[in-house]
Order: structure tokens, then sequence, then C-alpha cells
């Protein structure tokens, strides 16, 4: 089965991103700052703004928010799957990273760091759903419903979208851990050690995981035959 590689989601203006983007959930506005606004910082390192921050800057602190809040919401999108619960998620993380910041031993660190909280946030989500599912307080009897136009390309074709469909519902009947590995190392694109740091785990944990969720879709996945020119005009 090839690997999906078209996942892209829309960085908005004056956003960076680590992935070319082409639609995402709506970013959340920053609180306004106390000093001045964010722009006089903006063109200051990641470490430079984590050791302002530190020091309560809170221009500082939105100027990182501002920086790196696509990537989190593109992350924590593409590993569940689906946006609900997306915002939230992002916030959360966020927050847990400003109040914790003085714990960073690399400030220049931060966006893989943020990254790592932004995970941990899914992966809660994730196992809280399955709880939820397995005591029948959940409306929903299935997994959470996948949200291709969230993440999937505009200009993927029906037949790549109707496959990362069948991704993405194969995915969430894989345990929260193997789900998350298989998505950082495939579809987010991260090299092993990038995906070892943001699942939380050794490296020798993270292959293992991505070869457990590779098995499974190599068992159940159906390739999906695009139609020909001649058959769309039959329709």
């Amino acid at each position: 089965m090839p690997r999906p590689t078209v996942l892209r989601l829309v960085t908005p203006a004056g956003t960076a991103s680590s992935h070319p983007t082409a639609d995402e959930p709506a970013v959340p506005e920053a609180a306004p700052s106390s000093r001045g606004g964010h722009r006089a910082l903006a063109g200051l390192p990641d470490s430079a703004l984590v050791a302002l921050a530190s020091d309560g800057d809170s221009a500082a602190a939105e100027c990182l928010y501002r920086r790196h809040v696509a990537f989190a919401m593109n992350l924590a999108a593409r590993v569940a799957g689906n946006a609900s619960d997306v915002e939230d998620v992002v916030h959360d993380a966020f927050l847990k990273a400003f109040q914790k910041l003085e714990r960073l031993r690399d400030p220049a660190a931060f966006r893989m760091w943020l990254g790592t909280i932004v995970v941990h946030g899914v992966r809660s989500r994730l196992r809280r759903e399955k709880l939820r599912r397995l005591l029948g307080l959940s409306e929903a009897r299935g997994a959470m419903p996948v949200e291709i136009d969230r993440i999937a390309s505009p200009s993927a074709s029906p037949a790549t979208r109707a496959e990362l469909a069948q991704v993405y519902a194969l995915l969430g009947t894989l345990p929260a851990d193997d789900r998350i590995a298989w998505t950082l190392r495939c579809i987010e694109g991260h090299e092993l050690e990038e995906a070892a740091t943001l699942a939380g785990c050794s490296l020798a944990t993270v292959k293992r995981r991505i070869q457990r969720a590779q098995a499974h879709l190599d068992a159940h996945f159906v390739e999906v035959e695009p139609r020909t020119a001649a058959e769309d005009e039959l329709r």
C-alpha cells in the first residue's frame, strides 16, 4: 500500500509551517499582548522568545503562539483524523507549554517540545473517546468520523481521497500509540527520531509501533481503482 502524501493543510498568512499546505481548520486569534504587540519581536529566534516569555513577557509569548499555532493545529488534526476538539487540544498545549517554559532545556527546540504536548493531548482524547464507546457513554458507536475535507489537499483525486478515508478508518481500529506513531512517520513525514520524540517513546518502541500499524494496514487495506475517463462519461 503506498503512503498517503496529500495530507496538507493551509497556513494562515504570516504563519510558518513545516509542511506545504492547502486547507486547514480555522486558527483561533491570540489574545492581545500587554507590551506593545508581537511585531517588534517577530524577527527573534525561538530561543530568545522563550527566554523573554519565561520572564513574563506576554508579547514574546504571543509571538511564539502566532509562529507555531498553525503547526500545532495541523499536527493535531492529522493525528486525530478530524478537527473535533482540535482547538481545545491546541489551546491546552500552549497553556501547558507557557506554564512550564522553565523546564525546556533547549529553548531553540520549542516547536518540537510543543509538538510532544499536542500529541500527548490527542492521545488522551483518543483514549478517552475509546473508553466512552466501551462504556456506552458516547453517542457515536464507532470511531470518530474521518473529516477528509479537513486533512486532504483540495487537489487530491477522488480515488486518493477514498484511500485516505480508508486509511484513517483502519487507523481508528488501532491502539492510540500505534496509530500516532504511524501517522507521525507516514502521514506527517517525520524522521524516526523525530517521531519517537513527538510520541514520547524510544526509537525502538516507535519502530515497533509503526511496524504493527503497517502490518494491520497491509492486511486490511483494499486498493481503490481510479475510474477511467470513459467510465466517468458513463456516470
